[in-house]
């Protein structure tokens, strides 16, 4: 298992054909517009998990993380999808599905809890710690140390095995359509967020 660090881009094809893409981001924080793209960290379930960083004035042009985040024949792992595929869109100008989101299909099978954050998913589901301490740390910053690179690439490391649990319990809940329809209508729901509805329901009556 290997940690691989990029500036701007990936190197090329080094993803299995076919095989899903667990992804993540990282940026300046959480208003989209205003907080820049730093990182994307992505990975085939295979053993490695590749870092891309973007530096201050990107043109985000990426042509090889492109084609596989764009690529319709490949699934895109996350975990809470929703912040993820936006800042994608926005910054780097693609829809990154098809989509499944760790986060909605704990929600629907882990009903017995408050508690949806990847790091209490892991730990439940895989027995495994990891840590969440630089969570909040600068990401735009001109080096990124190894504490920040090992938390980058734990954000994808476990999502492909913690796919394969969450859909054995949505189909022992009979929840695997909804929870489908749900991952259908990321990208739209990140698309409203986009473009100003960020915390309104537009479903609600009121």
């Amino acid at each position: 298992m290997s940690v691989y660090f990029h500036e701007e881009d990936l190197p090329g094809d080094v993803f299995a054909p076919g095989a899903p893409l667990a992804v993540d981001t990282e940026t300046m924080g959480l208003i989209t517009p205003r907080d820049r793209l730093c990182l994307v960290q992505i990975s085939d379930g295979l053993g490695d998990e590749h870092l891309v960083r973007f530096n201050p004035g990107s043109s985000y042009a990426a042509p090889n993380l492109r084609a596989a985040l764009a690529d319709p024949a490949r699934l895109k792992l996350y975990h809470f999808g929703r912040f993820d595929i936006a800042a994608i869109r926005h910054y780097m100008g693609i829809v990154a599905a098809p989509v499944y989101c760790t986060k909605i299909a704990s929600r629907l099978v882990r009903t017995y809890t408050d508690r949806h954050g990847l790091k209490e998913l892991v730990r439940e589901l895989l027995g495994q710690d990891i840590s969440k301490q630089q969570q909040s740390s600068d990401w735009g910053g001109p080096e990124l140390s190894e504490a920040q690179r090992e938390y980058a690439a734990s954000d994808v490391r476990y999502l492909h095995r913690l796919r394969e649990e969450l859909d054995r319990r949505l189909a022992r809940e009979g929840r695997t359509a909804l929870a489908q329809a749900c991952f259908d209508f990321l990208p739209h729901r990140a698309e409203l967020d986009l473009a100003g509805w960020p915390e309104a329901d537009i479903f609600a009556h009121v």
